[in-house]
């Protein structure tokens, strides 16, 4: 039986990273992606796999449900949520139609398409979801030295990281794997889009986030950092999680009663 993997956002940086890697293991390919000329030329040049393409806008709900129903009706062995975009920007000054583009694209979009993938995964007893976030996601106690302005683009990937612990759990012994995968600044056209000049930053290659999100799959990884050399850094902050959300009580905390 041959593999089949969708992959949204592919016609360009990790989008396109695993897709040509996914092809290059032998996978046929479902490729999402908004330029339909991008896609076209992918599927072009990659003859020795079946390779279907859907022009689709993420943003939109009719987008989403497009390629929803893809994914509930195709026996899909990976899913890969990599879609995306930044709009950096303080709150106030985020345009609504931006905000809601990126709530969209990064909440919305993932959390409908692995709902409707993981049901025949899961019938199948197998299959795999890769949500790519980002490790702006752990950013939220940053003071405000930190730049860019992001907290709707930080929330949205603060989303994908709650969502992937908890579905994986959900998932256990089912033979589904559930991902999120985690890279620092990459190189892509993704930042150029925004006007960012990222040329002076050091830059992990879309092909080695791929590589990562990949072994990491096969360690187990349910949140895969692939620039993170000392995973004890990500065990304290999921075991401090834990130690938070297991120390709640129905009385009131001492600091918030009367004097």
């Amino acid at each position: 039986m041959s593999k089949l993997a969708l992959v949204t956002g592919a016609t360009s940086g990790i989008g396109k990273a695993f897709a040509e890697r996914l092809a290059a293991d032998g996978y046929d390919l479902i490729i999402v992606g908004r330029n339909k000329d991008r896609l076209e030329e992918f599927a072009a040049t990659h003859t020795d796999v079946k390779v279907r393409t859907v022009a689709a806008n993420l943003s939109t709900d009719s987008g989403v449900d497009t390629v929803a129903e893809i994914c509930s009706g195709e026996p899909l062995t990976m899913l890969v949520n990599n879609a995306g975009v930044a709009h950096y920007m303080p709150l106030a000054e985020l345009p609504a139609d931006k905000a809601r583009e990126l709530v969209h694209v990064k909440v919305v979009a993932p959390t409908m398409l692995s709902r409707a993938a993981v049901a025949g995964m899961r019938e199948r007893g197998e299959g795999k979801i890769i949500n790519v976030a980002g490790m702006i996601a752990f950013s939220g106690p940053a003071d405000k030295s930190v730049m860019p302005r992001r907290a709707v683009y930080a929330g949205s990937l603060a989303h994908l990281v709650a969502m992937s612990q908890t579905l994986s759990a959900e998932l256990e012994d089912t033979g589904v794997q559930v991902q999120v995968l985690c890279p620092g600044v990459v190189a892509t056209e993704f930042h150029a889009r925004q006007g960012l000049d990222m040329s002076v930053v050091p830059r992990m290659s879309a092909e080695d986030v791929v590589t990562a999100g990949l072994r990491g799959l096969e360690l187990g990884e349910v949140v895969c950092a692939p620039g993170v050399e000392d995973t004890s850094l990500l065990d304290a902050l999921f075991q401090a999680d834990l130690a938070a959300f297991g120390g709640q009580s129905p009385e009131l905390a001492s600091r918030y009663r009367p004097n």
